[in-house]
């Protein structure tokens, strides 16, 4: 695994955070896509960093904060970005 959290997070701040003490890096050899609004159509994302909150994930693509649900194959289909603030996109969770 070769993620990398942003400058000044751990894994430990991120569950102190998020107040999930089960959150955790996920491996990027899984499909992530985003769904485009209004479309049944997904955009493939090819995110640096993938974490999971039980279900939820949140996945950085590029400098963007995706949300998406973990689904039972490892994939993960994401609906809505957060900007590249990850404390920001943990609060939206």
């Amino acid at each position: 695994m070769n993620a990398e959290l942003p400058d000044g997070w751990t894994i430990e701040r991120v569950r102190s955070a998020s107040g999930d003490a089960e959150a955790d890096l996920l491996s990027l050899e899984r499909l992530v896509v985003v769904e485009e609004h209004g479309s049944t159509d997904y955009d493939v994302l090819q995110p640096d960093v993938i974490l999971s909150f039980h279900d939820l994930c949140l996945a950085r693509a590029g400098d963007e904060w995706f949300m998406g649900q973990l689904g039972t194959d490892g994939s993960v289909i994401c609906w809505a970005a957060y900007g590249s603030d990850l404390a920001e996109a943990i609060r939206g969770l």
